[in-house]
C-alpha cells in the first residue's frame, strides 16, 4: 500500500512541480498524464525514476522522454475525442497511452519488434482498446490505408519526411521536432489546404533522430 502511495504522490509531483511550471495547462493533457500510470511503462530497473525530470533509457538506444516534453507534445496537438492520430516512435508505449486518452483511436508505429511487443502487453495490461502498436519501419515502407486528423513523431527529423504529407487528412496537423542538434524545435504544421502547411514554431528541445530522418551525411577530403 506504502509503495502506491508513494507512486500516487510522485505522480502529483510530476503534473504539478515539471508539468504545470512548463505551461501545460490543458486539463485534458493533465488528466491523460494522471490516469496513465507512467511507472508501468518504464522498464523495471528505472521504475524508480519514473517521475524523474530524465529521459529514461529503453532498450536499442532509444529513450522514453522526459515529462514535461511529452505534456508539450500533447498539449500542443489540441486532440479532440473524435479524431484518430498517428504516432512514430512507440518506444516505451507511455505517449500512445496518453494519446488514446484524447483521441479516438491511435495508431502507434514502432520500427523494433521488442519495444512493440512490450508496448503492446503494457496496453493490454492498462486495459486500452482504442490503440494499436505497428511493429514497422514508419521511414521505409510503412504505408496506412487511412489519413489521419494528427501525425506526432517522438523522435526528430532533420526535414519534413513528405510522407507524412501523404499521410494527413484534409485540414489536419503535424507535430514534429526538426532542426540539427543542439538547434532543435517542436513545429506544428496544419494542412490549410492547396498543398500548403502553416508553421507554428512552439518551443525549443533536443531528441534523438527517427532512423531515416538524419540530417545527410557531410564527405570532407
Amino acid at each position: 500500500m506504502s509503495t502506491m502511495l508513494n507512486f500516487e504522490q510522485a505522480r502529483f509531483n510530476m503534473i504539478e512541480q515539471q508539468v504545470r511550471p512548463w505551461e501545460v495547462l490543458d486539463p485534458a493533457v493533465l488528466a491523460a498524464m494522471t490516469t496513465v500510470r507512467r511507472e508501468d511503462f518504464v522498464p523495471p530497473k528505472y521504475r524508480k525514476l519514473a517521475f524523474a525530470d530524465v529521459a529514461i533509457p529503453l532498450d536499442e538506444g532509444e529513450q522514453m522522454l522526459k515529462p514535461i516534453i511529452d505534456g508539450r507534445l500533447l498539449q500542443a496537438l489540441e486532440l479532440t475525442d473524435d479524431e484518430e492520430v498517428l504516432h512514430i516512435g512507440t518506444g516505451s508505449g507511455y505517449f500512445a497511452a496518453c494519446l488514446s486518452r484524447l483521441a479516438r483511436l491511435v495508431t502507434s508505429v514502432e520500427r523494433h519488434a521488442g519495444l512493440a511487443q512490450r508496448a503492446r502487453s503494457k496496453i493490454q495490461a492498462a486495459d486500452i482498446h482504442n490503440l494499436s502498436v505497428v511493429h514497422a519501419d514508419a521511414l521505409a515502407g510503412y504505408a496506412p490505408a487511412v489519413r489521419f486528423d494528427a501525425i506526432v513523431a517522438t523522435g526528430a527529423v532533420h526535414s519534413l519526411p513528405e510522407v507524412f504529407r501523404q499521410w494527413l487528412a484534409p485540414g489536419g496537423r503535424i507535430l514534429i521536432v526538426r532542426g540539427v542538434k543542439p538547434a532543435m524545435e517542436a513545429v506544428l504544421l496544419t494542412d490549410v489546404g492547396a498543398g500548403l502547411l502553416r508553421e507554428e514554431s512552439l518551443f525549443e528541445t533536443e531528441l534523438s533522430y527517427l532512423a531515416g530522418a538524419e540530417p545527410p551525411r557531410r564527405f570532407s577530403f
